[in-house]
């Protein structure tokens, strides 16, 4: 079929709009990598744009010869790892449960769910009760406070409610439990929705750090989103002006800050190509109802 001139028009100018919006988009973090490779005396004047200047690694050099910044990735890492591992498993099964018509109290749940969503105890009713559950300075008090997230919830519930009831009736006949039908049957289907909560999950948990600033006490025990932080805020041993030069520092000072959202958003970059095709068609898929 023969393309008319004013589609032919509307492709060229959609596409210089997809351009300039992916520009828009990619230009402040290339700003940032370019500014975490640059010199200070450039990025104090304003001259880093696009491309680097004065290229200089020292702050990355810093930062990563630090053993206290690796012993608070790999806490970082194992917090990420375990708490979207219990997210998932109580989000899915909250979900499942509530997808069901015949559950007995599945109003109120929902509602008593909702509700959570814009009321809470507050800081102070939250910090004593981590306290006395013994959870401060423990794992714990980052992974289960937040392990469910409701608004994640509803869009699994919603998804759930999609799936025809006869895939699961016929399962039921054939001899399987609900168990066995939610294990067997309805997550091998929802391999879209569950890739979408899993990233949802995993971002949320890495860029996490107000939860380790409150109930966190060790420095051994904090994320590397804690450590980045007291960097930027000149607290980390490491960057106390008796073990670095006021030159070091000065150049530390001007390329911290994009070098701590460099060091921070690499790993989730590196993830999210392997679960991006399963982003957007498992929110609409849970979210159309």
């Amino acid at each position: 079929m023969k393309e008319s001139k004013q589609y032919k028009i509307f492709k060229v100018f959609n596409v210089c709009i997809l351009l300039l919006i992916i520009f828009c988009t990619l230009y402040p973090f290339i700003n940032v990598v370019a500014q975490s490779f640059s010199s200070e005396s450039y990025i104090n004047s304003g001259q880093v744009n696009l491309l680097p200047k004065g290229f200089n690694v020292e702050t990355y050099q810093k930062v990563l010869s630090d053993t206290m910044f690796w012993i608070n990735y790999k806490n970082t890492v194992v917090y990420t790892v375990v708490g979207t591992i219990i997210s998932m498993f109580l989000t899915t099964i909250f979900a499942y449960a509530l997808s069901k018509r015949r559950l007995v109290g599945r109003r109120f749940l929902t509602v008593f769910a909702v509700f959570t969503m814009f009321f809470n105890g507050g800081l102070i009713p939250n910090y004593v009760l981590i306290n006395a559950l013994g959870f401060a300075n423990s794992m714990w008090a980052i992974v289960i406070p937040g392990a469910i997230s409701i608004y994640n919830m509803l869009i699994m519930k919603s998804f759930f409610e999609n799936m025809p009831e006869e895939l699961e009736e016929a399962a039921s006949i054939d001899g399987l439990n609900t168990y066995g039908i939610l294990l067997k049957i309805i997550l091998p289907l929802s391999k879209a929705v569950i890739a979408t909560m899993v990233l949802f999950y995993a971002v949320a948990y890495w860029n996490s750090w107000f939860s380790a600033f409150i109930y966190l006490d060790k420095k051994e025990l904090f994320p590397v989103t804690i450590y980045l932080r007291n960097m930027i805020a000149g607290t980390t041993s490491g960057m106390s002006a008796g073990a670095t030069s006021a030159d070091n520092l000065t150049q530390i000072s001007a390329n911290i800050k994009s070098v701590t959202m460099v060091l921070t958003i690499l790993p989730i970059l590196t993830i999210y190509p392997f679960v991006q095709k399963y982003f957007v068609s498992g929110v609409m898929l849970g979210s159309v109802k």
